[in-house]
């Protein structure tokens, strides 16, 4: 009964499973956009400020580079050869709108709100990866309809 309900939703709107490609590339873009931050954190052994907005914004167009790959080919399955030179210029400029959304948020979270909240004592660190969690949350919605409308549209 719910296999069968799973199928037909699925055939009804096959956005569904479209969207479901483009999250589990968001969970793995997320994963190189954290351990590129981490590293960065680490290295530098910096975790706030205007250190964390640069290395946040590097750690994102780190992931972007590999987004774009596994967008084109196996989310919204396209082939085509032509263009790929404007394709690329629409996904980078929907991608750092979307990154400019995310590197907001995050130095929001982790500059302005992780401050006020005195009565959670989380290290500056954990603090930058919430950040990054909310980034990437706020962010996952523009791309996909940015990639699937724009820059994809077949």
């Amino acid at each position: 009964m719910c296999r069968k309900l799973i199928f037909d939703l699925i055939k009804r709107y096959p956005i569904i499973p479209q969207f479901i490609k483009f999250a589990l590339i968001g969970f793995m873009n997320f994963f190189i956009d954290i351990a590129v931050l981490n590293l960065e954190m680490f290295l530098s052994g910096k975790s706030s400020g205007v250190y964390y907005t640069f290395f946040k914004a590097v750690s994102f167009l780190c992931a972007v580079i590999f987004s774009y790959f596994f967008n084109k080919y196996w989310a919204f399955q396209d082939r085509k050869k032509t263009e790929q030179a404007k394709q690329f210029s629409q996904f980078l400029f929907v991608s750092i709108i979307g990154m400019i959304i995310n590197v907001i948020t995050a130095s929001t979270i982790v500059n302005y709100i992780a401050p006020q909240i005195k009565f959670i004592t989380l290290s500056g660190k954990l603090w930058g990866n919430l950040g990054a969690v909310g980034g990437s949350a706020i962010g996952l919605i523009w791309n996909f309809i940015g990639y699937k409308f724009w820059v994809f549209k077949k």
